[in-house]
């Protein structure tokens, strides 16, 4: 599964985001993600992917691709 197949199905399984709304443009704000579910959201992301998310800043203004972004650099590192 690609990072952004695995951040999707976060989103859908555990956030239940609407998965026609998942696109990368879209500001996480958009898609109900306030402060606290954006933690949950980093602590899923770090613990199915095993990547250390800890000193990326996440925000609602991010988009979903800048989420997915940030996961890969971090993968790839």
């Amino acid at each position: 599964m690609s990072t952004s197949e695995e951040i999707n199905a976060l989103l859908v399984t555990r956030f239940g985001t609407d998965p026609g709304a998942i696109r990368p443009e879209v500001p996480l704000r958009q898609l109900r993600l306030d402060s606290l579910a954006l933690e949950e959201l980093r602590l899923l992301i770090e613990d199915r992917m095993d990547v250390d998310l800890e000193d990326v800043v996440l925000s609602s203004r991010d988009t979903l691709g800048q989420l997915v972004a940030a996961v890969r650099s971090k993968a790839g590192a």
